[in-house]
């Protein structure tokens, strides 16, 4: 990704947070970012973003709610 710029790094921004970019693409984000502060910015709003969802993902629903769910679920399959 030579030239990287501002339309490239965010372009390939999800996937860089992903470690899913190779290490020349990597590296060329990474140098924009030292010096773009506004890629700086979208850089940080994925990672909150994504540690967010992370987090959301690894909770769960009291038991009684999901009982509550598991028998609405049941109600509704048998019409």
């Amino acid at each position: 990704m030579s030239d990287c710029g501002c339309d490239k790094a965010r372009a390939e921004l999800e996937e860089y947070l992903r470690n899913e970019i190779c290490t020349t693409d990597a590296k060329d984000i990474r140098d924009h970012l030292a010096t773009c502060e506004g890629c700086q910015s979208e850089l940080h709003i994925g990672v909150v973003l994504t540690q967010t969802v992370q987090r959301a993902c690894k909770e769960t629903a009291p038991e009684e709610l999901r009982d509550q769910l598991l028998a609405r679920l049941r109600e509704v399959q048998t019409y």
